[in-house]
């Protein structure tokens, strides 16, 4: 679970900071920066995987060779311009490595700071541009600091007491020195303190992060931040994906883009019962004209495909469904999917929707989040969900706590005026901490005002409600 995010010198993100609950809506006008919010998470999320070019390549078009990494950079292609980000996230008391063994990190609740700077060309070397690894940092935040950074609505018995567990004493898992020669050096210190040696290696040439590079039980702190960051979505889903079939032995989890519905709904069922495919069939028959769901098994051809009645039709495969009817099945799977865990970010969720059912979706996908009042568990997967939107209507069906409003600021960065966004919550609360800006009920009410002049109306809660 992500809890706070900071990005400075990332897109058009400067100076930004962001606190996430279980579930988040981030609301305001297009073309205003929002999408750059998902952006930074999915190369966070990308750098814990691949090398700094790759991720790059994949964040703009998956797929393509990499091209004009100045691109992701603030000032542009300046040569020695950097970004900055951290991130504060809970991790699982369990992870598995890359050769199967399970390991156990000794702190759940890190801050993971990284620093990257843009090296331009260079006609002298005949080197092409790159980004250079200026700082990596993975710390843990203490159970008595816990309370303060999870401020948003929350058991400690069935939550927090469950989620969060520290056993570390000794300095940070990951750490940055610079020598006196100016050689930046990335230490990895082992998990027991003082067991083992500190592994260094020079930051310079390095074309990827340290926890991008850790891949077994040795460093089970290290891996956990990893496998979290790892597990965070831009769920962007294809039509071509939805309608594709699955083979009989393909993974059974939802992807991004919507493959393997088949499998996963097959699995779902295989563990849970009925109960859980009309659990599913409820789900999106209160979206959708949706009567029933079904997964056809074909042992010749060693294929599942996704069937589904609508209205009062016959059962038909994926490929003669709608986009629209794909995309709510894919969703309601999701929903009633207890292995599906981790950090789902989704754009503008209520497109396609009728405006009559717009609020049994802005329902749907936040309780596809976590419920930090109950313990987390199979009837309660460890899920995040992190939405924006710039419908009148989806935010009207929005808790106050959950909102957050994106508006243009001005900063001065480099002796200039700079243009960047700002979240700003709702006055009163748990974000509203006093000592920044945020909105009242009247600064948003134009916002609220739908094209056929209908005024919404928010109902605020009150302080620590959601």
């Amino acid at each position: 679970m992500l809890t706070r995010l900071e990005v400075d010198g990332f897109k058009n993100l400067l100076d930004f900071a962001v606190e996430f609950g279980p579930f988040t809506c981030i609301a305001g006008p297009n073309a205003i920066g929002k999408s750059n919010v998902f952006d930074a998470i999915q190369f966070l999320s990308l750098l814990a995987d691949k090398s700094f070019v790759e991720a790059a390549a994949e964040l703009r078009t998956p797929g393509t060779p990499a091209a004009d990494l100045s691109s992701l950079f603030w000032a542009g292609a300046y040569d020695g311009a950097r970004m900055r980000f951290a991130a504060e996230f809970i991790v699982d008391q369990r992870v598995q490595d890359d050769f199967g063994r399970d390991a156990e990190p000794t702190a759940t609740f890190l801050r993971y700071v990284l620093v990257l700077e843009y090296v331009a060309p260079s006609e002298s070397t005949a080197s092409g541009e790159r980004i250079r690894l200026i700082e990596e940092e993975l710390t843990y935040i203490t159970q008595r600091d816990a309370p303060q950074r999870l401020r948003w609505d929350n058991s400690k018995a069935a939550f927090r007491d469950r989620v969060l567990m520290n056993r570390r004493r000794g300095p940070a898992y990951i750490s940055t020195t610079v020598g006196e020669d100016g050689t930046v050096i990335i230490n990895v210190h082992q998990d027991g303190g003082s067991r083992g040696q500190t592994r260094k290696s020079a930051a310079n040439r390095a074309p990827r992060t340290v926890v991008s590079t850790t891949a077994t039980s040795d460093d089970p702190t290290v891996l956990a931040a990893r496998r979290e960051m790892q597990n965070w979505r831009i769920l962007a889903l294809e039509p071509s994906a939805l309608r594709r079939p699955d083979g009989l032995t393909e993974p059974d989890v939802v992807t991004e883009t919507g493959m393997h519905m088949p499998a996963a709904l097959r699995r779902i069922i295989a563990t849970q019962g009925s109960d859980a495919l009309a659990a599913v069939t409820a789900t999106a028959a209160a979206l959708t004209d949706v009567r029933s769901v079904a997964v056809d098994v074909d042992p010749q051809r060693q294929t599942l495909t996704l069937r589904a009645s609508v209205r009062s039709g016959p059962h038909l495969p994926a490929r003669n469904l709608s986009d629209g009817t794909l995309r709510f099945l894919a969703l309601s799977i999701i929903a009633n999917d207890p292995d599906y865990t981790g950090l789902v970010c989704m754009e503008e969720p209520e497109n396609g929707i009728h405006p009559a059912r717009v609020e049994v979706m802005a329902d749907l996908v936040r309780n596809i989040a976590v419920d930090p009042s109950e313990s987390p568990g199979r009837d309660n997967p460890m899920r995040q969900v992190i939405v924006n939107t710039h419908s009148p209507r989806f935010v009207r069906a929005q808790r106050a706590a959950d909102l957050l409003f994106a508006e243009h600021a001005t900063v001065i960065r480099d002796g200039r005026q700079a243009s960047t966004m700002r979240l700003l919550p709702l006055k009163g609360t748990w974000r509203d901490t006093g000592m920044r800006a945020v909105l009242t009920q009247r600064d948003i009410q134009v916002f609220l005002e739908t094209s056929d002049d209908t005024q919404l109306v928010l109902d605020l809660l009150p302080q620590k409600a959601g």
